[in-house]
């Protein structure tokens, strides 16, 4: 894989209000509740820097001040940025002030309250083989209406998004993403929005947007039924 195709910088969604998850974890923004004795975004910083991630940019807003020791542990030398939003930006907008940090062609994008252990070098070649602007990686599962469904053609190109409802089976948006940074940051949306509704949804058929299927480790620690179900779940964050 050319050095130009490989992902190296990660953009983690971290200022989130976390109101669901507020009955079990009252005074942290969600994506630093404690799992194993340790914030759970340590996991995800942790995978993805052994996967090949050199700098982490962090989008940080709510309560960012509990984000101080979790850098000086676990980045004591450097090897990340910080944006803050003074005013909450949406996901949409969060990312695309991020991005104005970035350095690289491309950034991979996460969620600081999930985990989905996805292969980055998959990822890395699949984008940019398909000349991507922006590649989701999905997850099968079963029996589920906590998530809605993406529908993908036989090129893997995203072709539809599906409401929230009960479904047997289906592919689950992983809110992982490869994303190409300065065509993203160029677009024109307002300042406040949402990376999933006014991005990938409207302008699904004016951009190159694809979905990798990677049936891989996934939890969403934003509901406290899932939060306690990851306690005893730490060796696959590891």
């Amino acid at each position: 894989m050319s050095n130009g195709a490989r992902i190296q910088e990660a953009i983690i969604l971290a200022g989130g209000l976390g109101t669901r998850l507020r009955s079990a974890v009252p005074d942290l923004p969600k994506c630093m509740a404690p799992v194993g004795g340790r914030p759970f975004i340590g996991y995800i910083t942790e995978y993805f820097r052994q996967a090949g991630i050199r700098r982490f940019i962090f989008a940080l807003g709510y309560k960012s001040a509990a984000f101080e020791d979790f850098f000086r542990h676990y980045f004591p030398d450097g090897g990340y940025a910080v944006s803050m939003e003074e005013e909450p930006l949406g996901t949409g907008g969060a990312i695309r002030k991020a991005c104005t940090l970035a350095e690289g062609r491309r950034v991979l994008v996460l969620n600081g309250d999930t985990f989905f252990r996805i292969d980055l070098a998959a990822l890395s070649v699949f984008h940019a083989s398909r000349h991507a602007d922006c590649t989701l990686c999905l997850k099968p599962m079963q029996d589920f209406d906590r998530f809605g469904v993406v529908e993908l053609d036989n090129e893997q190109r995203v072709k539809g998004f599906r409401e929230k409802q009960a479904y047997h089976a289906g592919l689950i948006n992983g809110g992982v993403y490869a994303l190409e940074r300065e065509p993203f940051v160029k677009e024109e949306l307002p300042p406040v929005f949402s990376f999933e509704k006014d991005y990938l949804e409207k302008m699904l058929s004016s951009r190159r947007i694809f979905g990798l299927v990677q049936d891989n480790y996934f939890i969403d620690i934003g509901i406290p039924e899932d939060y306690r179900r990851v306690q005893t779940a730490v060796n696959q964050l590891q």
